[in-house]
């Protein structure tokens, strides 16, 4: 089953319950959490305690995306908050093998993102590793960004991957999802489509979830 995570980077930080609440309601059940540094990334988000408010104010499982250097250095403080999956990128990261192990013993599930310039064969020794792998469609740092088609590329060289050496790990992908794409982005292969400002910057944004959700339930079923 598509699970569609919407990012709260687009969210009413002011009124951040009220911005997820609805999209749980209509059946969210995934809620994705970008974390920025200003150094890895030109842009600085939010660090644990928002997380810690996030988790005693939803339900939804926290896919928290490091965009950060060194995040060994936060990885357990993250953890602590309630970071269900944690991610960290490939490009930041020195002893990407002991970082997965790190927050697999914080007691998160693990997961690696490549940025759009970083080709998939860097993650060869990794992919038996980690609970999903994310790929980027954008270059990390600011929400409403186009989608870069060789993300999709990328995605399906995961998918054979998996399949030849028998693996269980979900692709997931973010940046520039919208309602227009989503169907073409689920028959690729993504299991788990992060989107922003596609879902947040609308009238309804539970409506355009559950829209998002029909669509990539759709896709999946046309290709069973």
């Amino acid at each position: 089953m598509p699970e569609i995570l919407p990012s709260i980077l687009s969210a009413d930080f002011a009124r951040l319950y009220d911005s997820v609440a609805p999209l749980e309601a209509a059946g969210c059940r995934m809620l994705h959490v970008d974390v920025m540094d200003g150094h890895f990334v030109p842009n600085i988000t939010i660090g644990p305690p928002v997380v810690a408010s996030l988790r005693k104010a939803s339900q939804a499982l926290l896919d928290v995306h490091l965009m950060i250097e060194n995040p060994d250095l936060y990885i357990p403080a993250f953890a602590k908050a309630g970071a269900d999956l944690i991610s960290v990128h490939q490009e930041a990261c020195v002893h990407l093998d002991r970082t997965i192990q790190l927050i697999r013993a914080e007691g998160a599930r693990p997961g690696v993102v490549l940025n759009p310039g970083t080709p998939v064969s860097t993650l060869d020794d990794v992919l038996h590793l980690v609970d999903f792998v994310l790929i980027m469609s954008v270059n990390p740092g600011f929400g409403g960004q186009k989608f870069i088609p060789n993300a999709l590329n990328k995605v399906r060289q995961l998918v054979q991957k998996r399949t030849e050496r028998q693996l269980q790990f979900v692709i997931e992908i973010d940046g520039g999802v919208t309602l227009e794409n989503v169907e073409t982005v689920t028959k690729a292969g993504v299991e788990w489509m992060v989107a922003g400002s596609a879902v947040f910057n609308t009238v309804n944004p539970a409506h355009t979830f559950q829209e998002m959700t029909r669509l990539a339930n759709a896709a999946v079923q046309i290709q069973a």
